[in-house]
Order: C-alpha cells, then structure tokens, then sequence
C-alpha cells in the first residue's frame, strides 16, 4: 500500500467533514451539551486540525505528548475552514508522496515513558488519524443536532438533506 492509496477515501471524507466544519455556528462557540465535554470551538478547532497530523505523521516516527502543546484555534467559523482546508491541503500531498516503505515505519505515540501505542504508519493514518477524524465529526454532527442546525449527508442521506 502506498499513501496514494488512501487518497479516494480521503477526499471523501475530507468533504464531509468540511461540509460539517461550514456549518458550525460562531455564536454557539462557548457551547457544549455536557459538563464533560468539549465545548463546541474546542471540539470543531480539533476536528480542523486532525487532517495535519498525516503530515506530522509520516514525517516523524513518534510523538511525545508529555509536554505543552495547543493545537491552532480560529475565531471563526470560516477560520476553522480556512485551518481545515491548509491542512487537508498538506496532508494530501503528504499521501500523494508515501511510499510503501515510508508506510512500513513503525510510529509511536507516547507521553514520556508511557507507550500508548506503536504501529506501523499505515495503521496510524487509518485510525490514529482517519477513525479519529470520523469520531470527532460524529460528536460534531450531534452537537449541530443538539444545535437545530441541519446535519450534512455524509454517507446517505441525513434527517436534513436527501
């Protein structure tokens, strides 16, 4: 498998998930349908980031997550787009140019000592990155739901759009 292989799933899911990103409502930004969870900017800035760790990913072979770190934020909801849209960008010609080889490299996520998990790249951008991005984009949708703002169809059709 070479990172091209993953580039029709890619777009696909990429356009979902900006479809969702476009939809965020600026004015609910400090929202969140729970005590527990993220509010509504957190939640759609992450999402907006996600895609730039195929990049980081395939250019590093770990990640240590034991010191500071704060992801970009946007203050808007075409910021957001906007921070997506960059990091769809790199990230896809990050794809474009693996190799298999570069796929093969083992890639560890830990915090100081503690290994979370290590496998091999291919397996990092499916699910450290691509399943992330869908979880996250799951949460999102309800919380537009929760919302009353229209839910994107993202694999059919949704509840809002045929």
């Amino acid at each position: 498998m070479q990172g091209s292989d993953f580039l029709a799933e890619f777009d696909h899911e990429m356009a979902g998930t900006r479809r969702s990103l476009e939809r965020v409502p600026e004015d609910q930004f400090g929202w969140a349908p729970h005590e527990k969870s993220m509010t509504l900017h957190k939640l759609a800035s992450h999402l907006a980031n996600v895609p730039s760790w195929v990049g980081m990913t395939l250019a590093t072979e770990e990640l240590d997550v034991s010191g500071p770190f704060e992801e970009p934020k946007a203050e808007t909801t075409a910021g957001l787009v906007a921070l997506f849209d960059t990091a769809c960008k790199e990230a896809r010609a990050a794809l474009e140019s693996a190799t298999a080889e570069d796929l093969s490299v083992a890639w560890t996520l830990k915090a100081g000592d503690d290994v979370f998990f290590s496998m091999p790249r291919v397996a990092v951008v499916r699910s450290f990155v691509f399943n992330h991005m869908i979880h996250h984009r799951g949460q999102l949708t309800v919380y537009l739901r929760l919302l009353g703002v229209p839910v994107p169809a993202l694999y059919g059709p949704s509840a809002d759009e045929g």
